[in-house]
């Protein structure tokens, strides 16, 4: 791939997120956003280019909520857990149309489903709660109930409240 084609594939991400900031819930038109029939071919294939963005984008946050192991463990899981929250979702403020976008589009193109779930067992064992070496359903079971907290939860950073409480009992209804 060129640098040309390399800028153009992201004009084309960008301006399908533009695109998607009008109408959240509908199918990526291609024939609406110019180029990208020609270069992605299918509104899957776009969409599997918007999520590989938003990885990117959230391994970010992540990694620069986690820099510090002192400010983020140092009082065990709950402070880990709470650092994942604060990433996750100060990467769904500052790209709040990218996520709803795939939100909405995990439900209409299955390519998507094994990315979702990946993501969701990287929340899982970043925030402490699963081992990667646990059984695959188990972790992405843990990191949905995560999703599910870090969605419902208010997006105050400041509060150092541990979730694991409100997690457990997600979690025992699940079992």
């Amino acid at each position: 791939m060129s640098w040309t084609d390399f800028y153009r594939r992201r004009e084309i991400l960008e301006a399908a997120v533009r695109h998607a900031e009008r109408a959240p819930a509908e199918p990526l038109a291609l024939d609406e956003i110019p180029g990208a029939a020609a270069v992605f071919g299918a509104e899957e294939n776009l969409l599997l280019a918007l999520q590989y963005k938003w990885s990117q984008l959230l391994g970010g946050y992540l990694r620069a909520e986690l820099a510090d192991p002192e400010d983020a463990f140092a009082d065990g899981v709950g402070d880990q857990v709470d650092a994942v929250s604060r990433a996750w979702r100060r990467a769904q403020s500052k790209h709040e149309a990218l996520r709803t976008l795939l939100d909405n589009g995990v439900q209409r193109c299955a390519a998507l489903v094994p990315l979702h779930e990946g993501e969701l067992r990287i929340l899982a064992v970043t925030a402490g709660l699963a081992e990667a070496s646990e059984p695959r359903e188990e972790v992405t079971k843990v990191g949905r109930a995560l999703d599910a907290l870090v969605r419902a939860g208010d997006a105050r950073t400041t509060c150092r409240r541990s979730p694991m409480g409100h997690l457990r009992r997600l979690l025992a209804h699940s079992a």
